[in-house]
């Protein structure tokens, strides 16, 4: 966290000591009221969750290294040295700690929290210890029920008849595991899975605004905060990341992202718009997750649902873009652009037409298969 040279003032250090400064202001009573009663809660729990985020991932980068907690190259991993995986951690302690201090949440918002927290032990014992793919998967769906059962549940589908219900259970269990575990595929590059979760918190956070969701906007704030205060250890302008997610972080925020596009509403009555929507402002996990899997089918990487999920590559998304550009940093902000521009037709899409929302679902796909044309022609090239 500090750098060795004591004449110099490390970056880092400012940075951490500038975090507590701000977050024990956060604490004074008078600081509370005045951002609940005239500023607005939901900054108080972005800053809350940002600073708290910053002064915790230091101290976890410490906790995982004395305990070998770490990630080390090989395989389909690019990075050249063991990096600590604890980061995780820190964005949900200071995740949780933003939405106590509010000390205002519904039924369903800790019944989601809960079940994002199960998943999340389970896969720090998996950073730790290691856990098989197909037990992971098995407690995210049995989680996942869990949520069915108090409520949270898609309504793609007529509630009133069983073939709807069933029907509904089982988009809802391919939402909520398909993006919880896309987004632990896309956590192949500094600062890509962070930096995605908090675009996509904020556009959920807008949704949030207009809808006039207090709870959905004041998880999405969390979220946000929480992604961006980690983001200065784990995407440096010139050196790699200090500290990386690990499961335990790219499962929690994948799950707690996913579950809260269940949870929310997205439009009035018109069910075209409630689907499109949140489509958009994850399309970049979606396509990925769609991607791999066809090609793996069509290659014969893969030949069974056991070989799917035992298999690990370098064809994500993140890997493709970097072989065209040949630049990690500018791979990730060319994904985060390309996901930025996509959540933005979804916030469109709040008084729009059915056809529109067709329409610009449309759009997101051309303009994947754009990007696709050209990163597979790169690739070809190089």
């Amino acid at each position: 966290m500090f750098d060795s040279d004591k004449k110099k003032v490390s970056p880092f250090r400012i940075l951490w000591l500038l975090a507590i400064a701000v977050f024990l202001f956060l604490l004074l009573p008078f600081t509370r009221e005045c951002f609940f009663e005239h500023i607005g809660r939901w900054l108080y729990i972005f800053v809350f969750s940002l600073t708290l985020t910053a002064i915790l991932t230091p101290v976890m980068r410490t906790i995982a290294l004395k305990l070998n907690i770490v990630d080390a190259p090989g395989g389909r991993k690019i990075h050249e040295k063991s990096t600590p995986l604890l980061g995780g951690a820190a964005i949900i302690i200071a995740f949780l700690s933003a939405l106590i201090s509010n000390m205002i949440l519904d039924e369903e918002s800790v019944i989601l929290l809960t079940g994002a927290v199960i998943v999340a032990v389970v896969s720090l014992v998996d950073d730790w210890k290691g856990l098989s793919a197909r037990l992971k998967l098995a407690i995210q769906i049995l989680v996942v029920f869990g949520l069915i059962y108090f409520g949270i549940i898609l309504e793609l589908f007529p509630t009133r008849t069983t073939w709807g219900y069933i029907l509904n259970v089982i988009f809802t269990i391919l939402w909520i595991v398909g993006i919880t575990n896309a987004m632990n595929f896309i956590d192949g590059m500094d600062g890509l899975a962070a930096g995605i979760s908090a675009i996509i918190a904020v556009f959920l956070g807008i949704v949030a605004y207009q809808t006039n969701q207090p709870y959905m906007g004041w998880i999405a704030a969390a979220m946000a905060g929480s992604c961006l205060g980690f983001l200065p250890f784990n995407f440096r302008p010139t050196k790699p990341a200090s500290i990386f997610l690990g499961d335990t972080g790219s499962i929690f925020l994948g799950f707690t992202l996913a579950a809260l596009a269940v949870k929310g509403e997205w439009a009035d009555n018109n069910p075209i718009v409630s689907f499109s929507a949140p489509v958009l402002i994850f399309w970049i996990l979606i396509f990925d997750m769609t991607y791999i899997t066809v090609e793996r089918i069509i290659t014969g990487k893969v030949k069974s649902f056991r070989d799917w999920i035992d298999y690990v590559g370098k064809d994500h998304i993140h890997h493709r873009f970097y072989s065209l550009l040949g630049d990690r940093r500018k791979a990730v902000l060319f994904i985060y652009f390309l996901c930025a521009t996509l959540g933005i037709s979804a916030i469109a899409l709040r008084y729009a037409r059915p056809i529109d929302g067709i329409l610009l679902v449309f759009q997101a796909f051309l303009i994947t298969i754009v990007v696709s044309i050209l990163e597979y022609s790169g690739r070809k090239r190089h």
